[in-house]
């Protein structure tokens, strides 16, 4: 497969990532409705957005896996390179697609937000912060260390689960899980992002249409931190399998 087609199923799937992920934390986590003029909130929550996550990437490995390996992410890219699993040469081609596609993603997400009636702002549209900023007001070493960690075993999942010896047709299934797990516990602490492109479209957005650029300061971690954690666990997971038949 050419390397234009890849991109080309690269950016669309990272814009469903971006677009079902952000979007359910941006309309469907918080969802009020009135019975007997009393306010019921039938959000998702923490839970559903969580579960949106996984199911986006599932659903893409299944849609895109077998045209372009359905990367969605910058540090899955690199932790695949590193592990030798993904040339060199297509890295940056890979990344500027994600990338793409996250912006997209982004501002389709707006254009639909803005339109509901009573629109009041963008508000923090899913983007990734820390301390202030935080879901939880969790610190930058909180942060910095919860995506490291989480990253690194998000790209464990991908490697052992895409392993040829791992059992076949079920690697996108471990990956949407481990993915919904790693919501679960990075929600509060960062609003989770493992993945940079997620993290650029949304932060961009902000700074475009609320003026405010925090998002943007801050998006130097979600960028740092998951490479950081991919790029070990790219190191890691051939140490392990010793018998990794990708080994060179």
């Amino acid at each position: 497969m050419n390397i234009a087609k890849r991109c080309a199923a690269e950016a669309i799937g990272t814009f469903w990532l971006v677009f079902g992920g952000c979007g359910s934390a941006v309309l469907a986590a918080t969802f009020y409705t009135q019975a007997n003029s009393v306010p019921i909130n039938l959000g998702i929550g923490l839970l559903g957005v969580s579960f949106a996550f996984g199911l986006t990437v599932m659903t893409m490995a299944y849609a895109i896996g077998h045209i372009s390996g359905c990367h969605l992410n910058p540090a899955v890219t690199i932790g695949l390179c590193v592990a030798k699993r993904f040339p060199t040469k297509d890295v940056v081609p890979y990344i500027i697609a994600q990338v793409v596609g996250a912006l997209l993603g982004s501002v389709t997400l707006y254009f639909i937000l803005q339109g509901k009636d009573g629109f009041e702002g963008i508000g923090d549209f899913a983007s990734n912060g820390f301390d202030s900023h935080s879901p939880g007001k969790f610190s930058l070493a909180s942060a910095l260390v919860a995506e490291v960690v989480l990253t690194f075993f998000f790209l464990m999942i991908i490697l052992g689960a895409t392993d040829k010896r791992a059992p076949a047709g079920f690697a996108p299934i471990a990956i949407g899980l481990g993915l919904t797990l790693i919501h679960l516990i990075g929600i509060p602490v960062t609003n989770l992002s493992v993945n940079p492109a997620r993290s650029t479209g949304p932060a961009v957005m902000v700074a475009i249409f609320s003026g405010e650029m925090w998002a943007v300061t801050q998006l130097w971690l979600f960028w740092v931190a998951p490479i950081l954690g991919a790029f070990l666990a790219g190191v890691a997971y051939p140490q392990i399998a010793e018998d990794d038949p990708y080994k060179s």
